[in-house]
């Protein structure tokens, strides 16, 4: 049984290790993503920062995924964005990135956005299917500045 908790500076190594692994098993650009992301190394400071937060997906031994939300960096302030998000593949397609989702979008809410941005890769469909199903909407450009320039969709899910 998996559970999803908040990240803790212990998870940094192992969480930032998962999201390259999952990164290069996609063949994802170097330059460009999350790959490039200093903030990889330090998660859990990251996700200190205000109306902020991280969660990951455990066994208690070993994480399997995670994901959070941000404000979206030089945008209007009630819009967040969804940040890295990431699954290793043992556990994909068994509900989990649904619950994530899920959690994620409440917390978001909590902290008063009114809407939810994410970037994503044009050939990660099956991420794309679970981000249709929880209400996003592609747009036809970036927002913000996220420094993910490789990243060739973007979707936004209004949350009022």
């Amino acid at each position: 049984m998996l559970d999803i908790r908040l990240i803790t500076p212990e998870d940094d190594p192992e969480m930032g290790q998962l999201i390259r692994s999952v990164l290069e098993e996609f063949n994802v650009p170097k330059v460009g993503t999350a790959y490039a992301d200093v903030s990889l190394d330090c998660m859990f400071e990251t996700y200190q920062r205000p109306r902020s937060r991280y969660f990951i997906l455990t066994d208690g031994k070993s994480i399997y995924g995670g994901g959070g939300i941000a404000p979206l960096e030089n945008y209007f302030d009630h819009y967040c964005e969804l940040q890295k998000m990431y699954f290793h593949q043992s556990v994909r397609g068994l509900g989990y990135g649904q619950k994530l989702m899920s959690l994620c979008l409440a917390f978001a809410k909590t902290q008063g956005y009114t809407h939810c941005y994410l970037e994503t890769m044009e050939y990660m469909t099956k991420a794309q299917g679970l981000y249709r199903h929880s209400g996003f909407s592609y747009i036809d450009g970036p927002l913000g500045d996220t420094g993910h320039h490789a990243c060739g969709v973007q979707m936004i899910k209004a949350l009022v």
